[in-house]
């Protein structure tokens, strides 16, 4: 058993400058995802926006995609010192993520509170996991993960091209819904000890001009997190209706 202490265990010595940047950046995160459902409640109650988000097609997923990464990059790219530019960019991509998980609302209230308890029972297990394991155990994952997101990612972009009814569709499905849960659980364990180790890590002083920045920080957090609910939400969807 590896003698390495836990977060959980150094948690009790860190410096105040360590604290107040583990609490920033899940204050960010809390944040970030109310936005993202005020976003995505607001999309919902528009016709016109939501009709726009349930188009199918490459050039419908290509315009996704863009969407997603285009913000993203953008809220990343600025430095967290220049403070108005970053948090419009911040703001823009959770919207921009309310938007395109907005059709989901379709599921109904019910359905979508119960992914959200799941999804939230999910994410504490594992933060709690990830607190209680040896500081670097899944820091060690980094290869394949970045292989199982490569799978993944192609499962889920030809899953929406073949048929789910056929072998090949139903396969990509699978690999998409199932694995895709299983991929951003491991990536949940290895984000929150990555945000833990550059909040310990990273100079006191400006690298770069740019200091420690919480948003960033947090981004790969609230993307698994949406994306263990976004496939919690289509996994119960599937099972009522399996049921009917």
């Amino acid at each position: 058993m590896s003698r390495q202490a836990s977060i959980l265990d150094q948690a009790m010595m860190w410096p105040q400058y360590v604290q107040e940047r583990i609490r920033s950046t899940y204050s960010y995160l809390g944040v970030t995802l109310g936005v993202t459902a005020g976003s995505a409640y607001l999309v919902a109650k528009s016709p016109q926006i939501m009709n726009m988000m349930m188009r199918s097609g490459w050039m419908s997923m290509i315009a996704t995609m863009a969407l997603l990464i285009g913000t993203g990059m953008l809220a990343q790219s600025i430095p967290y010192e220049n403070t108005g530019s970053k948090h419009a960019a911040w703001l823009l991509h959770a919207a921009a993520v309310g938007a395109v998980i907005a059709p989901l609302t379709l599921l109904g209230g019910p359905l979508m509170l119960k992914a959200s308890l799941y999804t939230a029972g999910i994410v504490g297990g594992l933060s709690a996991v990830a607190a209680s394991a040896p500081s670097d155990k899944f820091l060690m994952m980094a290869g394949p993960l970045a292989i199982g997101l490569g799978v993944v990612v192609a499962a889920s972009i030809g899953s929406a091209f073949v048929a789910p009814t056929t072998a090949l569709g139903a396969g990509m499905y699978s690999i998409s819904m199932y694995g895709g849960l299983l991929l951003f659980s491991g990536m949940m364990l290895y984000n929150t000890q990555q945000v833990v180790r550059v909040a310990e890590t990273y100079p006191l002083s400006a690298e770069r001009g740019r200091g420690y920045d919480p948003i960033n920080q947090m981004i790969g957090l609230y993307m698994n997190i949406i994306n263990i609910f976004v496939r919690v939400a289509m996994l119960l969807a599937g099972g009522g209706n399996r049921r009917r």
